[in-house]
C-alpha cells in the first residue's frame, strides 16, 4: 500500500503544476465522498460527485477542445506539406526548363562558333587562293606597256586585277573602235593604255562629278586625254517599259555613232532597283552592226536578270558562254547586218 502511494505521489510530481492542482482537487473531491459516505452523509456525498462529475466534464471539454486544436495543427501542416511540394516540383520545373534553355543556347553558340570558323576557313582559303591570282594578274597587265603615271588603285569598287585582265584581253583582241564606257574609273585608265597601241578611242560616261573629275585628272596625267574623254551624264529618268529609271541622260552621248565595244559598269546599284537594264534599250541605235557588250558585276541578281530580258526582247543579241571572271560577254549582230553578210 505505501509502495502504491509512492508511485501515485512520483506520478503526481512528474505533472505540471496546473496538472497537479487538478489531481490534488479530484483526489480531494473522491475521499470527500467516501468521507461522507462513511460518515452517513449521504448529501454531502451527493454534492461532492456532482463536483467531480462537473469537473471530468469540464476536463473531457478541454481535452476535446484541444484535440480540436491538434486537427487543425494536422490540416494546416498537411496544407504547408502540400504547398512544400507544390512549390518543390515548380522550383525543379524551373530548374529543368532552364537546363534545357542552356543546352540550347549552348548547342546554338556551338554552332554559330562553327559557322564562324567555316566562313573564316573559306576567307582563308579564298585568300590563299585569290592573292597569288590577283599578283599574278597585276604582273601581266603592266608586261603589255609602261604607265606614265602612278597607276590607280584596283579592287574593291574598281575592277579588280583579274577582271581588267580579261577584259582588255577582249579589248586587244577585238579592236574595238569606239568603246563607251559606263562609269569611269579604274578601267577607264587601263583601257585607254590599250586603245592607244590598238588605235580606237574611249568616251566614258559618269553621273558622278567629282569621279568623273578624278578620272580626268588621272588621263591627263597619263597623257590620255587624246584617246579616252570622261563626260558628265547626270542621272535622268528613262521611261521603259511602263517604268521609270534613272538612267544617263541621253543628250550626253547623241553625237556617237557605230559604237562596237560597250562596258556596262553603272550607274550603281545604289541608285535603284534594275539600273541598268535601260542600257542597251537605249544605246541599240547607236551601236555599230556588230558590237560587243560586256556587262560588269553579272553575278548579281539584277544584271542577271537584265541579260536575260535584254537576250529575250533585243534580236541580234546573244551570251558568249559562260561568265568571265564577274563579267558577262554579249555579242549584238544586227539583223539586218546578218541578212547582207
Amino acid at each position: 500500500m505505501i509502495g502504491e502511494l509512492r508511485r501515485l505521489a512520483g506520478t503526481i510530481r512528474g505533472l505540471g503544476p496546473r496538472r497537479t492542482a487538478v489531481a490534488v482537487a479530484a483526489l480531494i473531491l473522491v475521499l470527500g465522498v467516501w468521507a461522507a459516505v462513511a460518515t452517513g452523509h449521504p448529501d454531502m456525498a451527493v454534492g461532492l460527485l456532482a463536483v467531480l462529475l462537473a469537473g471530468v466534464l469540464a476536463g473531457l471539454l478541454l481535452l476535446a477542445r484541444r484535440l480540436g486544436g491538434l486537427r487543425a495543427d494536422r490540416n494546416a501542416v498537411r496544407d504547408l506539406r502540400a504547398v512544400l511540394d507544390q512549390t518543390q516540383r515548380r522550383v525543379v520545373a524551373a530548374v529543368e526548363r532552364e537546363r534545357l534553355a542552356a543546352e540550347d543556347r549552348h548547342r546554338e553558340l556551338a554552332e554559330a562558333v562553327a559557322r564562324v570558323q567555316r566562313i573564316a576557313d573559306r576567307g582563308v582559303r579564298n585568300v590563299q587562293v585569290a592573292v597569288p591570282r590577283e599578283v599574278e594578274a597585276a604582273m601581266q597587265l603592266f608586261q603589255g606597256f609602261t604607265p606614265r603615271a602612278p597607276m590607280p588603285s584596283s579592287g574593291d569598287f574598281a575592277l579588280n586585277p583579274t577582271d581588267l585582265l580579261e577584259l582588255l584581253f577582249l579589248v586587244r583582241t577585238r579592236r574595238p573602235r569606239l568603246v563607251l564606257e559606263l562609269g569611269s574609273g579604274t578601267s577607264t585608265v587601263w583601257l585607254a593604255y590599250v586603245l592607244e597601241q590598238t588605235g580606237g578611242r574611249l568616251v566614258s560616261l559618269d553621273h558622278d562629278p567629282e569621279y568623273a573629275r578624278r578620272t580626268r585628272e588621272a588621263l591627263t596625267a597619263h597623257g590620255l586625254t587624246g584617246v579616252a574623254e570622261v563626260r558628265d551624264a547626270p542621272l535622268t529618268p528613262v521611261e521603259l517599259e511602263d517604268r521609270s529609271f534613272p538612267w544617263y541622260d541621253p543628250a550626253t552621248f547623241a553625237d556617237l555613232s557605230e559604237v562596237d565595244f560597250v562596258l556596262v559598269d553603272g550607274p550603281p546599284a545604289a541608285t535603284g532597283p534594275d539600273s541598268r537594264y535601260p542600257a542597251l534599250h537605249v544605246l541599240g541605235e547607236r551601236l555599230a552592226d556588230r558590237a560587243t557588250i560586256v556587262f560588269d558585276d553579272a553575278n548579281r541578281r539584277d544584271e542577271q536578270a537584265a541579260i536575260e530580258r535584254w537576250i529575250a526582247t533585243i534580236d541580234g543579241l546573244s551570251r558568249e558562254g559562260e561568265l568571265l571572271g564577274r563579267h558577262a560577254v554579249l555579242s549584238f549582230a544586227r539583223p539586218a547586218a546578218l541578212a547582207v553578210s
